[in-house]
């Protein structure tokens, strides 16, 4: 088949990079025009967000701002990536580290914090990647940065010889390392952490319950938010008159609406013309989606 331009949100499984999704979905749809938007790591399932066509253009502009996962933690265990896939560095008896000093933990990890991004990430220093450095036997130190955390909360515990697993619910903004947040409360408990289990639920607008699995795609290759739907399901929308429409459509500005942040601009029938955003009192264009002359828009 050849696509259509819009979005796909995949139920991303475990083993395979965000690039290897990229790949299957090539295949799939019939084009290379594919990109994804929030990374996950080869070991983490759940929500992924790829662009197909001209919807890769709004992969830089989606409000893809915050974040929902379930996970699994396991104190008494640091290993060197601060997830299941590292070496172990140091072990500690966990077994029998109380409920509400686990509690009491998380909830220093809440809110706005300083975070230090695990070794492993895909942060760059002098130009490469710091996972890159670090596998290349490279000391990777990278400074702490401010993240949100607006939910860490607690579901289960279990004990596992002397270890101990918590599941747990993290909802933050976009840049926070879930296995950091393992790492740092078992180093706040003395015992050490890692993650053993990740599945994101949530990518801004985008909830888990809408997203598919590269099986059901491969039986029905499809968008799952034509572009139309994607940009109303993603932005602020304003609805534009033909006058407007035609303006927009040669990357001419509008008069302000009063909007702040990027927003939408659609024609009556629902039809994406351009995101804008409002700069000494006109609404400019970051992106026509509708220029002049392609497929049915204006002249």
């Amino acid at each position: 088949m050849t696509a259509d331009s819009g979005l796909v949100v995949v139920d991303k499984p475990a083993g395979l990079t965000s690039h290897d999704v990229v790949g299957r979905l090539r295949r799939l749809l019939g084009t290379r025009k594919i990109g994804h938007a929030g990374t996950l790591d080869p070991m983490a399932t759940g929500v992924l967000v790829l662009g197909v066509q001209r919807a890769t253009r709004l992969l830089g502009h989606l409000a893809l701002d915050t974040k929902a996962y379930t996970a699994t933690i396991r104190l008494g265990e640091a290993t060197s990536t601060d997830d299941a896939e590292g070496e172990t560095l140091a072990t500690a008896d966990a077994g029998a580290v109380a409920e509400n000093a686990v509690r009491t933990g998380m909830a220093a990890l809440t809110g706005r914090i300083e975070q230090v991004p695990s070794t492993v990430s895909a942060i760059k220093v002098d130009g490469r990647r710091a996972y890159a450095r670090a596998r290349d036997g490279e000391t990777v130190v990278l400074p702490a940065r401010p993240v949100t955390v607006g939910e860490f909360t607690l579901d289960a515990v279990r004990r596992v010889g002397r270890c101990t697993d918590l599941d747990v619910r993290v909802d933050c903004s976009s840049g926070t390392y879930v296995r950091a947040l393992a790492r740092d409360l078992g180093a706040g408990l003395g015992v050490g952490g890692h993650l053993t289990a990740l599945r994101r639920t949530r990518v801004g607008p985008f909830p888990l319950d809408g997203a598919r699995t590269l099986e059901q795609l491969a039986e029905h290759p499809e968008l799952t938010h034509p572009l139309d739907a994607a940009v109303a399901a993603a932005f602020r929308v304003r609805v534009a008159d033909a006058e407007q429409s035609t303006a927009l459509s040669f990357g001419r500005p509008l008069a302000a609406a009063g909007l702040d942040g990027v927003y939408a601009v659609t024609d009556a029938s629902g039809r994406a013309l351009a995101l804008v955003t409002e700069v000494e009192g006109r609404a400019r264009p970051v992106l026509v989606l509708a220029p002049a002359g392609a497929d049915g828009a204006p002249a």
